[in-house]
């Protein structure tokens, strides 16, 4: 008895450990430091997919997206287009709480979001309903951009449902050459 007790703690124990995510703050330092209000104010262009939990891509899309930033508040009007045709738009507001921390919220997502920034990186997790196959289905987003060296900025988000990763979005964030 003593025996399965073990082998129970231990995998409960590697479960715990897998479903660990990274700590933004280790990324504190980290250069080239990311602010998103000055990355995007202005125009930012990006082209994404959206694969589903076997990898298999289901969407592709581009975005404009169109920044203003004034008295610690950022605002993206961000505009879809994708592959297929359809488009949709979502306006994120950020409000500047400290060097570290945003409240953000958006009209499709429920409440305000507390995002962080530290070094390189970008963090936000938030409730996203989506409609899939005429069902509206609640997701849980876990958002995380990195700024690369060249200035682009990759995104990367899960979408999971009962803690379980159904989807994934990534993003290629650039400023257009001015």
């Amino acid at each position: 008895m003593k025996h399965s007790l073990r082998i129970t703690l231990y995998a409960l124990l590697l479960l715990l450990v897998g479903c660990a995510g990274p700590d933004i703050e280790d990324y504190e330092g980290s250069e080239p430091r990311l602010d998103i209000a000055e990355y995007f104010s202005g125009t930012t262009q990006a082209w994404g997919m959206l694969q589903d939990y076997s990898g298999e891509v289901q969407r592709r899309f581009t975005v404009a997206i169109e920044g203003t930033y004034s008295d610690d508040r950022l605002t993206l009007d961000e505009a879809f287009v994708f592959a297929d045709g359809e488009t949709d738009r979502r306006v994120w507001t950020f409000e500047r709480i400290d060097e570290h921390r945003w409240l953000g919220t958006a009209s499709d997502v429920e409440g305000s979001v507390e995002a962080r920034q530290y070094g390189h990186v970008f963090h936000m997790r938030y409730p996203l309903e989506l409609e899939i196959d005429g069902r509206m289905i609640s997701f849980t987003m876990d958002d995380w951009m990195y700024l690369q060296p060249d200035g682009r900025v990759i995104n990367r988000t899960s979408m999971q449902k009962f803690g379980v990763t159904l989807g994934e979005i990534t993003l290629m964030f650039e400023k257009p050459i001015r």
